[in-house]
C-alpha cells in the first residue's frame, strides 16, 4: 500500500499576524469600504492582508515575489478559504493598490486606524508627529515638474544618504500608548518638514483630535514655527515640541542655563522652567540638561575648540603682518577683528614704525618720510569662553502651551521622549528585513498606496506587540530576552523568532 502524500506548510509566526488581522477585521473593513465587483476570487481586503503578511514575513522579498513567498505557506489558513498562492499574483495586488489610491489612502487609513484603536481599547494622552523619506528606484514620468497623481518623485533631502536618487516622503502620526500609527500621508520628495507639519495641522488635526481625543500633539523642532504655533493656538490644541537652537531667543536661554539652579528630573536629566511668548503664543519652556548628552558633546566640543582657536590664531598672525597708513586704521581693524573672535582674547595695540626712502638701513641722521602702523601683542584662549561652551553642552529646550500646575517637568520630558515611538516605527519600515527600504513600482500612484500598506504593516506589528506585553503583565508572566533574562516588554520581532519552526501538515 502506497504511503499517503504529506504536504508540509511553513506557518512560523505568520499565524499571529493573520489572526490579529482577522480579529481586528482588516479585510472586512476594506471590503466594506472598497467592494469589488464580482466575479473575483481574492477581494481587496484579502489582498491587503496578504501584503501585510508578506511585509511582516521578515524575508526581504519584494512584492513581485508574492506567489513564491506563499508557495510553501498555508494560504487558506492565513488569507481565506479557497485561495492559493497563484491567486496572489501581480494583477490582483496591482488592482488592490489602484483601488486604495483611488479611495484616498490617507482618509482610508485614518478610518481604519480609528476602528483599530477602539477595538484595542487604547487611551492615548498624546500623538506624535514625524516625517521620513524613502528613495525611489526606476524612471517615472514627472515631466516639467507636473504632479503625477499626488506625488512628485523628485530629489530632496535624503535621510537615507542617497541624494542622487528621487525621494518620496512619509508623514506619520502615532499614538503614545502602543506606538500605533493613527494617520499617514504620502508627500512629494522635495516636501519641507515645517510646511508639511503646518498643512497637517491646518487640514487634519481637528478630525484626528476628535477621533483620538488626544491631549498633546508632540513633534520635533520642525513643528516649532510661528505659523504652526498660531494654528495650534487657534484650534486650542496643546503641544509639546523641541525649540530650534537656531532661534535667537533659544540661544539666549541656553546661555543662561547656569544662572539659576536646576531641578533633578532623574536618569541624568536636570531642568527648570522659563516663560516665553514666541509668535504671540504664551508658552512655557523647559530648559533641560542631559548628563549623557553633555558627556558625548564635550568630546566633540574639545576637537572643535582646538580647531576654532587654531583658525583664530592664524587669522591674528595675518593681521599682525599687515601695515596700516595711520593709527586710526590699525585700531579700527583691531576692534573689528576682536569683535569677530569667539575664543581668543587679545592684548594688542597699534605700534608705529618709521618709513624711509630706499631700501636697507637708513643713513645716520636721515629723517623718515612717514610712519606705518602695525598691530602687535599677545593672544590666548579665553578660559571663560571655554567654560561657557562646556556648560551649554547637552542642553535642549522643550516648549508647551500647557500652563496647568498638574504638568510637571518630569512629565513634560517623558511626553516628549515618547517621540521615539514614531522614530522606532520609521526604523522598522526602513529595516532590510521588511518589505524594502527602496521602492519600485510601475506607477507613482501605486507607490503612494504601497506606503499605506507599509503603514498598515507597522500598525499590525505595533498592535501585536502591545497585545503581547499587555497579556504578560495581566497574567504576571515573562519571557526570556536575548540575554536569557525575564522580561515583560519583549519586541514583537523577538516573539516572531520564538515562533520559528511551526508547520502545518
Amino acid at each position: 500500500m502506497a504511503a499517503p502524500a504529506i504536504s508540509i506548510r511553513n506557518l512560523d509566526h505568520l499565524g499571529l499576524v493573520a489572526a490579529l488581522c482577522q480579529e481586528l477585521g482588516i479585510a472586512r473593513m476594506i471590503d466594506a469600504l472598497l467592494p469589488k465587483t464580482p466575479p473575483f476570487k481574492v477581494s481587496h481586503g484579502e489582498a491587503l492582508v496578504a501584503m501585510i503578511v508578506n511585509g511582516l514575513g521578515f524575508h526581504s522579498s519584494t512584492l513581485h515575489m508574492f506567489p513564491q513567498f506563499f508557495a510553501n505557506k498555508p494560504v487558506e489558513r492565513l488569507i481565506g478559504p479557497g485561495i492559493c498562492a497563484d491567486d496572489l499574483n501581480d494583477d490582483v495586488l496591482g488592482r488592490c493598490l489602484d483601488a486604495l489610491f483611488e479611495a484616498d489612502v490617507s482618509a482610508l487609513y485614518q478610518v481604519m486606524a480609528a476602528q483599530v484603536v477602539e477595538r484595542l481599547g487604547l487611551k492615548s494622552t498624546a500623538v506624535h508627529l514625524d516625517i521620513t523619506s524613502f528613495h525611489v528606484d526606476g524612471a517615472y514620468d514627472c515631466a516639467d515638474g507636473d504632479l503625477v497623481g499626488k506625488l512628485q518623485l523628485v530629489r530632496g533631502y535624503s535621510r537615507d544618504h542617497r541624494p542622487e536618487l528621487n525621494q518620496v516622503i512619509l508623514e506619520l502620526i502615532c499614538e503614545n500608548q502602543a506606538g500605533l500609527p493613527v494617520y499617514m500621508q504620502a508627500l512629494s520628495g522635495n516636501s519641507n518638514d515645517t510646511k508639511a507639519f503646518a498643512q497637517t495641522v491646518r487640514r487634519h488635526l481637528s478630525s484626528l483630535k476628535a477621533a483620538q481625543e488626544c491631549r498633546y500633539l508632540v513633534g520635533d523642532a520642525a513643528l516649532y514655527c510661528a505659523d504652526t504655533l498660531q494654528l495650534l493656538a487657534q484650534q486650542q490644541q496643546l503641544f509639546v515640541t523641541r525649540v530650534p537652537v537656531t532661534l535667537n531667543e533659544a540661544k539666549q536661554a541656553v546661555a543662561t542655563i547656569g544662572a539659576q539652579p536646576l531641578t533633578a528630573l532623574g536618569n541624568g536629566y536636570h531642568g527648570r522652567w522659563q516663560h516665553a511668548n514666541y509668535a504671540g503664543v504664551a508658552q512655557r519652556w523647559l530648559l533641560v540638561r542631559s548628563e549623557q548628552a553633555s558627556h558625548r558633546e564635550q568630546q566633540t566640543l574639545a576637537k572643535n575648540l582646538l580647531k576654532d582657536s587654531t583658525r583664530e590664531l592664524k587669522a591674528f598672525a595675518k593681521l599682525c603682518a599687515r601695515r596700516f597708513a595711520c593709527e586710526a586704521d590699525a585700531q579700527a581693524e583691531l576692534s573689528c577683528f576682536t569683535a569677530s573672535l569667539m575664543l581668543l582674547q587679545l592684548d594688542a595695540e597699534g605700534v608705529g614704525e618709521p618709513v624711509y626712502t630706499g631700501r636697507g638701513r637708513p643713513k645716520r641722521g636721515e629723517e623718515p618720510i612717514g610712519h606705518q602702523f602695525q598691530i602687535t601683542g599677545l593672544a590666548a584662549t579665553s578660559l571663560a569662553c571655554v567654560e561657557e561652551a562646556r556648560n551649554q553642552t547637552g542642553v535642549f529646550i522643550l516648549a508647551t502651551n500647557d500652563h496647568s500646575d498638574t504638568l510637571t517637568m518630569a512629565e513634560l520630558l517623558a511626553t516628549y521622549k515618547a517621540q521615539q515611538n514614531v522614530e522606532r516605527g520609521f526604523r522598522f519600515l526602513k529595516s532590510p528585513e521588511f518589505l524594502t527600504s527602496s521602492l519600485y513600482l510601475k506607477k507613482p500612484e501605486r507607490i503612494e498606496a504601497l506606503l499605506m500598506v507599509m503603514t498598515c504593516s507597522l500598525m499590525i506589528y505595533a498592535a501585536l506587540e502591545h497585545r503581547i506585553r499587555q497579556g504578560l503583565v495581566e497574567q504576571n508572566r515573562s519571557v526570556a530576552d536575548m540575554k536569557k533574562k525575564p522580561t515583560q516588554q519583549p519586541t514583537a520581532r523577538w516573539i516572531f523568532l520564538r515562533f520559528g519552526g511551526i508547520h502545518e501538515y
